[in-house]
C-alpha cells in the first residue's frame, strides 16, 4: 500500500496513544512487524509555542521508517505553522492529524474528535496542513460524536476532498471511548464511500480479530492499539496469519521481560528519564498480564523510580516467575 509517495510494506500499524507510543514502544514494535508507526499525539500550540516536552514527545530514532508524527488543534492558521515544525523536528515520512481523540480536556479545546461536529473547520484545517506539511497528510477519526450524529462517510469524504492522502477510522463514536464493540461497518461503509486508502481501528486484540477487520472492512491495513499492551509480538502473528503461515508461539515469559527491560532503557535513553520510569510502572504490568503469581512483583513494580529499580525487579520476575 501506498500513501501518497510512501510505501508501507505490511498488514499491521500501531496505533498512536499517548503515554505509550514513545520511541522506544514504536521501535519494539517496528522491530516485531508493525509496517508503520505513530508518535503520542502532540499540540500544535505546544510546538508553536516551542515547549521542550512537547518537542520532545516527536524524537524518532533513525532506522524505524515509515512513521507518521501526529498532531492535534482546531486552529488553522497554528496547525498549518505547527505540520512542518512536527516534520522536521521527527524526520517523519507522514503527517497524521488526530480528529478522533475522545478525552474531556481535549475536546474541551474543540480539538480531537470535537472536530467531528464542524466537518467544515475540520476541511479547513486538513488543507491548510496538506499545504504546509512537505509530505503526505492523514486523518485519524471515530464513527461519530455520538449514536445520534454518525458521521463517518462523509467526514471521510471531506478529508479526501481537502487534499488527505488516507485516513484512519475507529469504529466508536466519542461518547463511547473504548468501551462497547466497535462497528466494523461503519469502516466497511467509509472504504466504500473514499478512493484514497483506508486504515480500520478497534477491538485488534489477535491476529484472529485482525484478519475478521480486513475481511469485514475491505480497508488496507489494520491498526492495533490496546492489543499491543506488553504484547508487541502480536504484529509476528498477525503477519503470519495474514501470510498463510502458523502464528509463531509466544516466547517464553523470561525473553519477554527481557525486551521489556530493552524498552525501559531505550525510553530512559531517548526522554527524560524519570518520565520513563513512572511510565514503565504501568507498561511492565502489562507484560506480566495473566502470568501465574506476578502479583507481589505487580506490586513492586508500582513503585520504580529508577532505571536500576526497573532492572532489580525483572531480574527478580525472570527469577521467580514461569
Amino acid at each position: 500500500m501506498k500513501i501518497g509517495s510512501v510505501q508501507v510494506n505490511g498488514p499491521a500499524a500501531l496505533a498512536p496513544m499517548a503515554g505509550v507510543t514513545d520511541a522506544a514502544f514504536r521501535h519494539v514494535c517496528h522491530g516485531m512487524g508493525a509496517a508503520l508507526t505513530c508518535t503520542e499525539m502532540v499540540s500544535s500550540r505546544g510546538l508553536v509555542y516551542n515547549d521542550a516536552k512537547t518537542r520532545q514527545l516527536l524524537y524518532c530514532p533513525d532506522g524505524d521508517r515509515p512513521v507518521a508524527a501526529q498532531i492535534f488543534g482546531s486552529d488553522p492558521a497554528i496547525m498549518a505553522e505547527a505540520a512542518p515544525m512536527a516534520i522536521e523536528l521527527s524526520g517523519a515520512d507522514i503527517l497524521d492529524i488526530n480528529m478522533g481523540c475522545p478525552v474531556g480536556k481535549i475536546v474541551k479545546s474543540g480539538d480531537g474528535s470535537a472536530l467531528m461536529r464542524d466537518p467544515e473547520k475540520a476541511g479547513r484545517i486538513i488543507e491548510a496542513c496538506v499545504g504546509a506539511a512537505g509530505v503526505p497528510v492523514t486523518v485519524k477519526f471515530r464513527k461519530g460524536w455520538d449514536g445520534g450524529s454518525v458521521n463517518a462517510v462523509e467526514f471521510a469524504k471531506v478529508c479526501q476532498a481537502a487534499g488527505a492522502a488516507a485516513v484512519t477510522v475507529h469504529g466508536r463514536t466519542r461518547t463511547q471511548m473504548y468501551a462497547g464493540q466497535a462497528d466494523w461497518d461503519i469502516i466497511r461503509d467509509v472504504k466504500a464511500a473514499v478512493d484514497i486508502p483506508v486504515i480500520a481501528n478497534g477491538d485488534v486484540f489477535s491476529a484472529g480479530d485482525a484478519a475478521r477487520l480486513l475481511r469485514r472492512t475491505g480497508a488496507d491495513m489494520c491498526m492495533v492499539g490496546r492489543g499491543a499492551f506488553g504484547d508487541p509480538w502480536i504484529f509476528q502473528r498477525i503477519n503470519a496469519a495474514l501470510a498463510g503461515r502458523p502464528e509463531p508461539e509466544p516466547p517464553p515469559l523470561a525473553e519477554r521481560l527481557e525486551t521489556a527491560l530493552e524498552q525501559f532503557e531505550l525510553a530512559c535513553r531517548w526522554k527524560d528519564p524519570r518520565t520513563a520510569c513512572l511510565e514503565a510502572r504501568r507498561q511492565l504490568c502489562w507484560y506480566l498480564r495473566g502470568v501465574p503469581w506476578s502479583g507481589p512483583i505487580k506490586r513492586e513494580i508500582v513503585t520504580v523510580n529508577t532505571l536500576d529499580d526497573i532492572r532489580a525487579v525483572i531480574r527478580r520476575a525472570q527469577r521467580e516467575l514461569k
